[in-house]
């Protein structure tokens, strides 16, 4: 039963950063109507300024948001210089941009920071939480994300500029009719959704390794989290990011083994996309032709 709890626990802080991930999915999703798919390769990017700035002797507190920092000013320019000019061209074109945003930042990290594993500190290793079933990193990610996502609840639904967000979301034209400036909010939506990708990055960094393909499973666990939940809804990010953590955990010590345990992703992607497109908490959009 401890064994089966530890499973269980370690699933929903693991699940936490999926949902961390996958929110910034939505988010993207929601502001451009696309899948960001560099959004792990940012995240990891993110991660390393981070650990570079603590190397230089910087305390992790601080290093934490001044990467955040970075990493919002970062997503806006990207959008502003990069996106902005693509947002009117065909969806194959969307996707090459895309996939040439993640094989830059791979390569381009690589190139600075080159590829041996780097150990990233943790804020909470020295502490003890008393019990066998989580360590205190594990509780700190879980309360991080938890603390982030409460935020991110309260700035999308009690803030001006979190519902002129949700507004653009919804509908782009009707937002210019009322005055609302898309352009700059959709550059706002990227650089929150850069800056929670680095949160995460830096959550999941201790628990792993700091290496230039550090988020690529990370993504793809993400990925199933928003489809599960529905890509345009921030909630079911949430709840599928903890499903598919604790899914994960589960079948990987139960049933199918550590080795196998990406598959459990690719089988929720594969199921949601058959069953229900539009995930759990997805609006089902109907087309008159």
């Amino acid at each position: 039963m401890d064994q089966l709890l530890h499973q269980v626990v370690n699933g929903l802080a693991t699940g936490a950063i999926y949902a961390v991930i996958a929110l910034a999915l939505v988010m993207n999703f929601n502001s451009t109507g696309h899948i960001n798919f560099a959004q792990g390769e940012m995240a990891m990017f993110s991660t390393y300024v981070a650990w570079t700035l603590i190397a230089m002797g910087m305390p992790y507190g601080v290093a934490f948001v001044v990467t955040v920092a970075i990493s919002f000013v970062g997503g806006m320019l990207l959008e502003r210089f990069v996106l902005h000019r693509f947002r009117n061209a065909p969806l194959l074109s969307v996707v090459v941009v895309f996939i040439a945003l993640f094989l830059g930042f791979n390569a381009v990290a690589g190139w600075i920071w080159g590829p041996v594993l780097k150990d990233f500190p943790s804020p909470v290793s020295s502490y003890k939480t008393g019990t066998s079933l989580v360590g205190a990193h594990e509780l700190f990610v879980g309360a991080v994300a938890g603390a982030m996502l409460l935020l991110l609840y309260c700035f999308f639904r009690f803030t001006t500029l979190g519902l002129k967000m949700r507004a653009v979301a919804c509908n782009q034209t009707s937002s210019r009719l009322v005055g609302i400036r898309v352009s700059w909010t959709l550059a706002l939506g990227w650089g929150l959704a850069a800056a929670i990708g680095a949160v995460a990055g830096m959550l999941i960094a201790p628990l792993t390794f700091l290496d230039p393909h550090m988020m690529t499973g990370i993504l793809l666990y993400a990925f199933a989290a928003a489809l599960l939940g529905g890509v345009d809804s921030p909630p079911g990010a949430v709840i599928g990011g903890l499903v598919v953590g604790v899914a994960e955990n589960l079948l990987g010590a139960y049933v199918v083994g550590a080795e196998l345990k990406m598959s459990v992703a690719l089988v929720i992607v594969v199921l949601v996309l058959v069953y229900r497109p539009q995930g759990i908490l997805g609006r089902v959009t109907v087309r008159r032709v």
